[in-house]
């Protein structure tokens, strides 16, 4: 079986220098990460704390993709060139494309910006 010594017998021995030193060490590195844990941890605290107790920001206007309030509606006129015969257009964000051909039968893309109120581009289609 197993030899079961008393306490008495089993006093602590006193460690040879080498392994005291890597004790010291291990014991130095304990206390600086639990330090650096702390340390963290009371930023992790503060951050919490400062966004609960920071007023509330006022909630902005709600704003359309052309960027114009949703509660006002917006009148606005596009001056096509004399003679364009619109074939399709698209709409995409705050801009409209109308595709068509003008008086002399030139395909045409034209965009406009409605927050703008104006054409800004005007695009010249070549091709067969």
């Amino acid at each position: 079986m197993t030899n079961v010594q008393p306490e008495d017998d089993q006093e602590e021995k006193p460690l040879d220098p080498a392994m005291e030193n890597v004790r010291r060490k291990m014991i130095r590195l304990q206390i600086v990460s639990g330090f650096i844990m702390f340390v963290s941890l009371m930023a992790v605290f503060g951050a919490v704390v400062y966004k609960t107790m920071r007023a509330p920001a006022k909630e902005p206007v709600a704003i359309s993709s052309a960027g114009i309030p949703s509660d006002a509606p917006v009148s606005v006129t596009a001056n096509l060139p004399a003679g364009f015969v619109l074939q399709s257009s698209s709409l995409s964000g705050g801009q409209i494309m109308f595709f068509g051909k003008t008086a002399e039968g030139v395909a045409k893309a034209l965009v406009f910006d409605i927050k703008a109120g104006s054409i800004i581009a005007d695009v010249t289609v070549n091709g067969g």
